[in-house]
């Protein structure tokens, strides 16, 4: 069995707009009289928009009806409609989300989105995909190595380590090619993001909005981005610098990094720039094309292994198209037709505590789920679960047990009850709890999924013939 879905990813960057299409195979590899087991086993960009610049009312606020205007003509232009689409994501990213109305934006495209999944991308999120996009996720498979992509926009950096294919560590700091923006006709500073204002103050950098360019100040000013970014790779010893750029948390550094890759709008002229080109250096009036330059000179170059990637600028776009989207398991249960849901948060009982007995599995969902209650009442949550190989009946009953004792009377409040599982037993544990419950609240059990406290849930309408259904697990998100 093979069905063939259409994907779209539109990301809305701090710089840039654009969309891909692509196009995903999904197949039953499993053998005839075997379990189905449906599987992603091609992904094909098929369309990829022009690249916009992101359009903006003013310095804080989205245009969404340009937004709109852009998104419905590529549409049209790549001969899909709303219908034709079965999957996707469509993200805000970088300076971009933090603007007052971008949770209005995604309301307003809500109708070109249709019914499938919709991620709306946190630091973490937009640094998994572009690495995904990038291609550093599957150089890490392939060679079994650490692997990290740098993704510089015009607002933020986003970085995600691999390793072996899996992501172990990401970070976000506030650099980005559009931080100071440039009038190039008549050559003066045309806008300074606040945190750069006091960068700059800091180390003696007298760059002023409404002035005349200095390529000796911006100079400076890159070098102390590049020396940040030095910091965070650990090849320059960690300084105060470093805490002005970070958006939260750093990287750990505990792994030896083998390959690092560069994607985004500045990539470019990290991998291509020379020094000819340097009279077209505000070509996009900004500092993206100096901050190239000045990465591209440093020692980030020298010390690590670079590789070019896939793709640059278009890394976070054909990430959002084609790789946000796992598939679940083929053996699910879902007792109803609710999809897509969107937004969900998980509640994680740690692997430790899941070997450690029924008693601990038990308490431990009792007190987390404390985390869940609101003003109101409780917010719906998905519980996540690694879940046992090959499970016997008792043991199955055991955890369904487990599941219902830990929510207790909580369960009466929940719309439904949702499982995610790690292991490939959501069938028989989703009847079972289905069972338990006397058939009075309606469960969505799924397997072949990882999530982690802090991350959130979305899961789409059912895809090859209602066995499985396409999920994005996310973090850091916003309500809309």
């Amino acid at each position: 069995m093979k069905e063939v879905i259409i994907s779209v990813g539109i990301d809305i960057g701090t710089t840039t707009t654009q969309l891909i299409f692509s196009k995903i195979t999904l197949e039953n590899t499993a053998s005839t009289f075997s379990i189905p087991r449906i599987e992603i086993n091609n992904k094909e960009v098929i369309y990829k928009s022009k690249i916009y610049f992101t359009p903006f009312i003013d310095e804080v606020t989205l245009d969404i009806l340009k937004i709109r205007e852009i998104i419905e003509g590529e549409y049209i232009h790549a001969g899909f409609t709303p219908e034709n689409i079965k999957t996707g994501a469509v993200i805000i990213t970088g300076e971009a989300a933090r603007k007052g109305n971008a949770s209005l934006v995604l309301k307003s495209l809500s109708d070109l989105a249709g019914d499938f999944v919709v991620a709306t991308a946190g630091p973490d999120l937009e640094a998994i995909i572009a690495g995904k996009g990038s291609g550093a996720e599957q150089i890490s498979k392939d060679l079994k190595c650490v692997t990290v992509n740098i993704d510089i926009g015009g607002g933020t950096t986003n970085i995600a380590v691999f390793e072996n294919g899996e992501v172990i560590d990401t970070c976000c700091l506030n650099i980005g090619g559009r931080l100071v923006r440039i009038n190039k006709e008549l050559m003066v500073i045309e806008y300074i993001q606040p945190m750069v204002k006091k960068i700059m103050e800091k180390f003696n950098i007298s760059i002023k909005e409404n002035e005349k360019v200095s390529i000796n100040k911006l100079t400076d000013l890159c070098n102390i981005l590049t020396d940040a970014l030095k910091e965070v790779l650990g090849i320059k010893e960690k300084s105060h610098i470093l805490e002005y750029f970070l958006t939260e948390k750093d990287l750990k550094r505990d792994y030896k990094i083998e390959y690092v890759l560069f994607s985004g709008g500045v990539a470019d002229y990290i991998y291509d720039f020379v020094e000819e080109n340097i009279i077209n250096k505000y070509e996009y009036g900004d500092i993206g094309i100096v901050l190239g330059s000045i990465i591209k000179n440093s020692d980030i170059m020298k010390k690590f292994r670079i590789l070019k990637p896939i793709e640059t600028v278009r890394a976070t776009v054909v990430g959002a198209g084609s790789h946000t989207m796992e598939i679940s398991g083929s053996t699910i249960t879902y007792t109803k037709d609710v999809f897509p849901i969107k937004n969900i948060p998980i509640l994680k009982v740690a692997y430790k505590e899941e070997i450690e007995g029924k008693e601990v599995i038990k308490n431990s969902i009792k007190n987390k789920i404390e985390w869940y209650k609101i003003e109101g009442g409780l917010q719906l949550f998905a519980l996540g679960l690694k879940g046992i190989k090959n499970p016997k009946f008792i043991e199955v009953v055991d955890i369904a047990n487990c599941i219902i004792d830990g929510i207790g009377n909580n369960i009466n409040e929940l719309e439904y009850l949702i499982v995610v599982l790690e292991n490939d037993m959501a069938k028989a544990l989703g009847q079972t709890l289905y069972s338990l419950l006397n058939k009075n609240k309606d469960v969505i059990c799924i397997d072949n999924i990882k999530v982690e406290n802090g991350d959130y849930i979305d899961i789409g309408k059912p895809l090859g013939a209602g066995r499985v259904v396409p999920v994005v697990i996310k973090t850091l998100v916003f309500n809309f």
